[in-house]
């Protein structure tokens, strides 16, 4: 009967043992399972913030683009706006420059013709062309006169 009880004894604690074993091995299997979950769990986080983080980050990336935009728009109307009011005072200036310049060239002209009849009106008088009747010229018209008849082969008989 020793050995009867002893292989009893023997499959009582192998049955104890596999039990163990089993229990064991269910408990590493739910921790092993658990270590996944959570593995999983933090891989998941980790991807959310990446993809958060990815989003922010294009986002910001291109609201400094529409904000550089904006602003390079902005400078360019600026300089339109700039290059627009100094091609107005350009035109302006040189309005004046040319009402000035005429203005200029017309009393020129005016002091041209003057002088031109003033030269014509001596040239008559010396010709004995004028239209001076002072005495003090009849003697100088006199000889003019008498010098353009002899010219001309006239006889000029005075007395």
């Amino acid at each position: 009967m020793a050995s009867h009880d002893q292989s009893y004894r023997a499959g009582e604690t192998k049955g104890r043992a596999e039990e163990k074993t089993d229990q064991t091995m269910g408990t590493m299997r739910e921790k092993a399972e658990a270590a996944k979950d959570k593995t999983s769990e933090k891989s998941q986080q980790a991807k959310d913030k990446t993809s958060e983080t990815t989003q922010a980050a294009k986002e910001k990336t291109s609201s400094t683009a529409q904000s550089a935009k904006e602003k390079a728009a902005e400078a360019a109307e600026t300089g339109k706006q700039k290059a627009a009011e100094v091609a107005q005072a350009a035109r302006e200036k040189a309005q004046a420059g040319k009402e000035k310049t005429g203005g200029v060239l017309q009393k020129t002209g005016e002091q041209v013709k003057q002088m031109a009849q003033g030269a014509a009106d001596a040239v008559k008088h010396t010709l004995g062309m004028g239209k001076d009747n002072n005495n003090s010229n009849a003697v100088e018209d006199d000889t003019l006169n008498k010098q353009q008849q002899q010219q001309q082969g006239q006889g000029y008989n005075k007395d």
